[in-house]
């Protein structure tokens, strides 16, 4: 069921690192990106609500609570949707198995195409060693990640006031540092070693808040990205391909090759 006469339906939509309940996230972007997509199944890959930062400090605006309701929406109008709780929103892990809302909450999935190509649902955390074995060291990472985003939020006023369009300072910067360069290589080569051994043709994960889509050792590597930097989500269609959105391109929905320069959407060979 479409929510509104020029939806746009997907077999599939992959969403992850929402972030709900931080000054980052960008509520009214996925908000509208929800208005206008539709699927039969929703993935909600990991930190969708960031309980630890809501630990700290409560914020929790209008729009926040509407992205939780639309979900809800989408789901008692036949949409599935399925959980995979993240490191952020690791409170959700005790309930495995469960469903909340007629929402599943499970620790991984598998997603088959409809061209039988199957691919391993995870939000990727547990192959993160900061995240396993430093946690102080995680907070204080997230401490910096949150003063970054503050100054991106302020940034971005301006180029609205100047008619520019939306622009990640934290995204930028993540690319320009060799260590965190090395880190998502690193992190690419584990998941997708990960999904060779559950003999799957590819990985769905999110964490890093760095979309992409490509082959990494003969395995599809896909990265839903991000709704605080990137404002991304993968999409299956109808004949199974995959296909990387980026929403804070708004309109620009040509398709575009790996090689190019500005890859807006993306696709995947089913």
């Amino acid at each position: 069921m479409l929510d509104e006469p020029e939806t746009q339906r997907f077999r599939a939509l992959f969403i992850s690192d929402v972030h709900l309940g931080t000054k980052g996230c960008q509520a009214e972007m996925l908000l509208d990106f929800l208005r206008d997509h539709d699927a039969e199944v929703i993935y909600l890959v990991g930190d969708i609500i960031d309980g630890w930062r809501l630990k700290q400090s409560w914020h929790w605006p209008q729009a926040h609570n509407d992205v939780v309701q639309k979900l809800l929406r989408k789901g008692r109008k036949g949409a599935r949707i399925v959980y995979l709780p993240g490191n952020h929103d690791e409170f959700l892990r005790d309930y495995y198995g469960t469903h909340f809302g007629g929402i599943e909450v499970v620790e991984t999935a598998i997603h088959e195409t409809a061209t039988g190509r199957k691919y391993l649902v995870i939000h990727g955390d547990i192959f993160d060693m900061v995240v396993r074995h430093a946690r102080w060291l995680a907070f204080l990472g997230d401490w910096a990640y949150e003063t970054a985003l503050a100054v991106n939020t302020y940034l971005n006023l301006v180029r609205r006031k100047l008619g520019l369009s939306y622009w990640s300072l934290s995204a930028w910067a993540k690319l320009k540092v060799k260590n965190a360069v090395n880190f998502i290589g690193q992190f690419e080569e584990t998941l997708s070693a990960e999904a060779g051994k559950h003999k799957v043709d590819g990985v769905i994960c999110g964490h890093i808040h760095h979309a992409a889509m490509h082959d990494m050792n003969g395995v599809a590597y896909v990265n839903c990205g991000d709704w605080v930097e990137s404002c991304t989500a993968i999409a299956e269609h109808a004949d199974g391909r995959l296909e990387l959105i980026r929403w804070a391109d708004r309109k620009a929905v040509e398709p575009a090759d790996f090689g190019s320069k500005r890859q807006t959407r993306a696709p995947v060979a089913a």
